[in-house]
């Protein structure tokens, strides 16, 4: 636990917002046993300036942040190779379509992240963080180290009645699922939907990368 405690303030030095750790027994490197959740808090201000598109603002500032977990899981993974320990990092937003056009990653880091017991999924899609809300990115290391868990699992439903992103989606992609850990991306959103509406109506924008309203619509912002 001693490593584990460095390593978490090594990562939190390193100006990420919050870390999780858990046990994973269905990533597909059999070796690697653990994950690292790490979260980055985005600028609150960046999303109320969003109302019926995205701004060129939050474009900026979502591949910024991207960009920032992608060193940080870097920095992270060399610091465990250094003290003798393997890792695979995810890449922050990063889709991988060798076998179609599924807007899949690699792994979920929303499902690392909740398996860590940072926060939950609401109606959204979006991770919703225990403090910080839905205005985070997420980043995902795997390693061989031995990692415990360190809070007690809590899931917590963060949107009980509440349909506003749902009804603000201007796609029409999200179906009002509360999240379970049982549910699968699919009963919460149209992924294919949300994008192609992107890509089409917010293309002057990133070509259509990103929309933010769902998380901008969201009371817990």
């Amino acid at each position: 636990m001693e490593f584990q405690e460095n390593l978490k303030q090594f990562i939190l030095d390193l100006g990420v917002s919050d870390v999780g750790f858990t046990r994973i027994d269905d990533f597909d490197n059999k070796k690697m046993r653990c994950a690292v959740s790490f979260v980055v808090r985005m600028s609150k201000e960046v999303f109320e300036e969003i109302d019926e598109a995205p701004t060129h603002t939050y474009f900026h500032h979502y591949r910024t942040v991207n960009a920032f977990l992608d060193q940080s899981i870097l920095k992270t993974g060399l610091f465990l190779q250094k003290n003798g320990y393997s890792y695979i990092p995810v890449g922050a937003s990063q889709s991988i379509n060798k076998d179609g056009w599924n807007y899949m990653a690699r792994f979920s880091s929303r499902q690392i992240a909740c398996m860590s017991n940072l926060g939950s999924i609401g109606k959204n899609n979006m991770f919703i963080h225990r403090d910080f809300g839905p205005a985070v990115r997420l980043g995902t290391l795997f390693t061989d180290c031995a990692l415990e868990t360190d809070r007690d699992t809590d899931f917590k439903k963060k949107c009980n009645d509440c349909n506003i992103c749902v009804e603000k989606c201007p796609a029409g992609a999200l179906k009002g699922v509360m999240w379970t850990p049982e549910n699968s991306r699919d009963d919460i959103i149209d992924a294919a939907k949300c994008s192609e509406y992107m890509k089409k109506e917010f293309k002057m924008i990133g070509r259509g990368a990103v929309c933010g309203i769902c998380i901008t619509s969201c009371p817990l912002l």
